[in-house]
């Protein structure tokens, strides 16, 4: 599927290309504002919920120690000049140490990680010794590019 060109709802559209896509940007900031992005494998439950793996020492992990607040895009960086549509989330990311759901969570990381020819993943498989953590991205608010004719705006779709 060409996420780029999909037709349907707004909701149809956003999720299709969530779908499609492997990767995500998570947009970050610094305690003094300084911006940061960084494209992350990821995983996600119904669009709402994203999990990517990363090391603790990582300028994102960092960033997101001190500010939780993300900016998450989704496209298809194949779509021809003019032509692409992408997801566009305002969240909140956290790390999942400790937490009771990890389980459930690595279980959305690992089914989505052996479809696209990765290998399962545990919560075994990330110890704090091993030098990784789970994040979860919790999506407050989504939205796609209007494709009206009218300069490039973004218009909200609601996935519940």
């Amino acid at each position: 599927m060409n996420a780029s060109r999909s037709v349907g709802s707004p909701a149809d559209i956003a999720r299709g290309i969530v779908e499609a896509s492997l990767y995500m940007v998570l947009a970050t900031a610094d305690a003094d504002g300084r911006p940061w992005s960084s494209p992350v494998y990821f995983a996600h439950l119904e669009c709402l919920e994203f999990y990517w793996l990363s090391s603790p020492q990582a300028a994102h992990s960092r960033n997101l120690a001190v500010r939780p607040q993300v900016g998450i895009a989704v496209f298809d960086s194949s779509a021809a000049i003019g032509t692409g549509q992408g997801v566009y989330m305002s969240a909140v990311a956290e790390p999942f140490s400790g937490w009771p759901d990890i389980e459930r969570a690595m279980d959305v990381f690992s089914h989505r990680s052996l479809l696209h020819g990765g290998r399962a993943w545990t919560p075994d498989d990330v110890p704090p010794s091993s030098g990784l953590l789970l994040y979860r991205a919790v999506a407050e608010e989504h939205w796609i590019l209007a494709k009206d004719g009218r300069p490039d705006h973004r218009v909200p779709v609601h996935l519940t």
